[in-house]
């Protein structure tokens, strides 16, 4: 996600439209800036990453949200 507001230890970021108030506790040693990209997990900013590597992760989930999920086997079909 991409950081747009830092009030202390709480930033405001957003990614693909979506805005979340991230705790930068666990980065509270690494100087933050507005614009900057963090990994978010549950509510907390890991780490901190180039833009390149945030489109390029982001390349691999839209991929994947693009690919069809290949049909599950019918249990009932195999004759077990």
């Amino acid at each position: 996600m991409r950081i747009t507001a830092i009030d202390g230890l709480v930033a405001r970021c957003e990614a693909k439209g979506a805005e979340r108030a991230v705790s930068l506790l666990l980065l509270a040693d690494t100087d933050l800036q507005v614009g900057d990209h963090v990994v978010v997990h549950r509510g907390h900013a890991l780490e901190r990453i180039t833009p390149e590597r945030a489109a390029a992760a982001w390349a691999v989930y839209d991929a994947m949200l693009a690919a069809e999920p290949s049909p599950l086997p019918d249990p009932d079909a195999a004759g077990v």
